[in-house]
């Protein structure tokens, strides 16, 4: 009979500030989550991952390592970040020299389904549900669309 490897979801090894509220199941670990920080059911949260203040991950998200999200931001249902680019032409396969970080700036509103590719975003920007964001935003604003493109102000 062959062997099964079976992993449970589990939140383990986190630094989590006051008030922090976690739905599970949710596969949690080595990752630190700021005072009042919520986290919807079935989400990855990987380790390195760094959450700010007051902000919320809704459910069936996926944030891998070298993600930084700021305070007070809002990540959808079934956002993904993403970490390798596959720019050798496929998966880094366990060579994390090839990963890439995200930086997400405060106050920073991500729809449901976005997919956020390595790159920063700076604060007060509103990113469309469904769309990708494949290069960095530095002027606050509104995006949508695959690739996002800037449509207008914020407010």
């Amino acid at each position: 009979m062959t062997e099964i490897r079976r992993h449970v979801a589990s939140v383990r090894d986190i630094a989590a500030g006051a008030g922090v509220t976690i739905v599970e199941p949710a596969n949690l670990y080595e990752c630190t989550l700021g005072d009042r920080v919520f986290v919807g059911p079935f989400c990855e949260i990987q380790k390195g991952v760094v959450i700010g203040a007051g902000s919320r991950v809704q459910s069936h998200s996926f944030i891998c390592e070298l993600v930084t999200i700021g305070a007070d931001c809002f990540v959808g249902h079934g956002v993904m970040f993403v970490n390798d680019r596959f720019a050798s032409g496929g998966p880094a396969r366990g060579d994390t020299s090839k990963w890439e970080s995200t930086r997400i700036g405060d106050r920073v509103s991500i729809g449901s389904n976005a997919t956020i590719m390595p790159v920063s975003i700076c604060d007060d920007v509103v990113i469309g549900a469904g769309s990708v964001v494949t290069k960095p935003i530095t002027q606050p604003g509104i995006y949508a669309g695959n690739p996002a493109r800037r449509l207008r102000d914020h407010r």
